[in-house]
């Protein structure tokens, strides 16, 4: 598959991605991160093209509820076993199509991507 959205069902960012995407006919494969899950070289692959700093969702509840230890501790390394037990840490959605990595959704992004 060419594109692959990466979140979960229920963000309604994620919602308005897949509908723009059915909208324009663009085929996808979903990837739930609650439903199927992260590996560490899945997330590393993230990690290569996004720094962590922006991958990071600050504004979610996961991220609030982790201790300031954690929080202040935060850093490349430690970042990825947390993305692993908690998904939401990750800004979404997040949409790789062939090499290109995309955070969050934007129309006029997605219509350049996609040569709309």
């Amino acid at each position: 598959m060419d594109t692959i959205l990466y979140g979960i069902p229920n963000c309604d960012t994620v919602k308005k991605s897949q509908k723009w995407l059915a909208e324009h006919n663009i085929p996808y494969a979903f990837h739930n991160y609650r439903k199927d899950g992260l590996d560490r070289a899945m997330i590393e692959s993230f990690l290569k093209n996004i720094q962590w700093e922006i991958l990071l969702n600050k504004r979610s509840s996961s991220y609030r509820q982790l201790t300031e230890q954690q929080k202040n501790g935060l850093n490349r390394d430690t970042i990825v076993p947390l993305f692993i037990e908690f998904p939401t840490l990750i800004k979404r959605p997040l949409l790789i199509h062939h090499s290109t990595y995309l955070l969050g959704f934007s129309v006029e992004t997605y219509q350049t991507l996609f040569s709309l």
